[in-house]
């Protein structure tokens, strides 16, 4: 059975702690400075955009770096921005990109969200969520600027007020939401292998998680393999994700492309299988360019053409 997931074209996308991005680029003799906002949620709601859907962005900004920060969350072109103004600050980093490869110079995530700022970001992503009828739940920068039980209780209310979740997290804050029960799971191998789900990255190490990532609660589960093609689980079959085969220029962001990939086809209506190609083919587009959670719509149409589901094994 395809499963379709009734939306208007929107998606509510929760990045409770987006972060200050400051990169030095080198451009002919001279030093360039490039600086957006950044993270997970964020990079996922670039490439929802430019897929076509429109994004409600859920996000807490403060401090010094937060007062830089909002007006460039504000700008995003595609979204409606709802924004929590937190006391303290936001999170950043400066890499440098002069000598080809990117340098971490230096980072801070971020600090913990208070109570009060909390029920706030909380209050309002739920009430986004069930009216866009799409939610992804994206990761912070690091795990303790949130509490795992706060994307639970999330994952819970959205659910059982009709609103499909999509989640794109590891550790303790994915074993929260799978406890709610999820409709889409995007992770990594490399994530599956350092929480200890797969003990290595052989194509039956990785079916094995995801048969049991789907068991613990997630209905359909796309992992990404860097440079090989993804594994995905739909209606209790796994099928491989052969991906196009293009020249990387950047491998960052190319999980977070997936995830929207898979998140705008599902809001325009499209059935999962050809969001899971879209995803796919949004993610590879995503490394030929530095930009992050950047790919033009019409090269991910094309891309998706050429993406192939082979189907493995069938779920008992």
């Amino acid at each position: 059975m395809t499963m379709r997931i009734m939306s208007d074209g929107r998606v509510m996308v929760f990045a409770p702690a987006p972060q200050l991005t400051v990169t030095i680029e080198q451009h002919h003799d001279e030093p360039e400075l490039h600086v957006h906002p950044g993270g997970q949620g964020i990079w996922q709601t670039r490439m929802i955009t430019s897929l076509g859907a429109h994004v409600t962005l859920c996000a807490a900004a403060g401090g010094e770096v937060g007062r830089v920060l909002s007006p460039l969350l504000d700008e995003l072109p595609g979204v409606t921005l709802r924004l929590v103004m937190r006391e303290h600050g936001s999170g950043w980093y400066v890499h440098d990109r002069r000598g080809g490869s990117r340098q971490e110079i230096a980072e801070r995530p971020g600090s913990p969200l208070s109570r009060h700022e909390l029920d706030e970001l909380y209050n309002l992503t739920l009430a986004e969520g069930l009216r866009a009828g799409i939610a992804i739940l994206s990761g912070p920068a690091h795990p303790s600027v949130i509490k795992p039980e706060v994307y639970g209780r999330l994952a819970a209310d959205l659910r059982a007020n009709g609103c499909a979740v999509i989640a794109d997290l590891c550790g303790k804050h994915l074993a929260a939401v799978l406890g709610a029960g999820i409709s889409v799971l995007k992770i990594s191998h490399e994530e599956l292998i350092a929480d200890g789900t797969a003990p290595d990255g052989s194509t039956p190490s990785l079916i094995k998680a995801l048969l049991k990532l789907h068991d613990e609660g997630a209905e359909t589960v796309l992992v990404s393999r860097a440079g090989e093609g993804a594994l995905a689980l739909i209606d209790g079959e796994v099928f491989n994700v052969a991906l196009p085969r293009l020249t990387p220029a950047e491998h960052r962001g190319a999980g977070d492309s997936m995830t929207a990939g898979v998140a705008a086809t599902l809001a325009h209506g499209g059935p999962m299988e050809e969001a899971v190609r879209t995803g796919a083919a949004a993610g590879a587009l995503n490394v030929t360019r530095h930009g992050l959670g950047t790919g033009h719509v019409d090269a991910v149409r094309v891309l998706t053409e050429r993406v192939e589901l082979t189907p493995m094994k069938k779920a008992s």
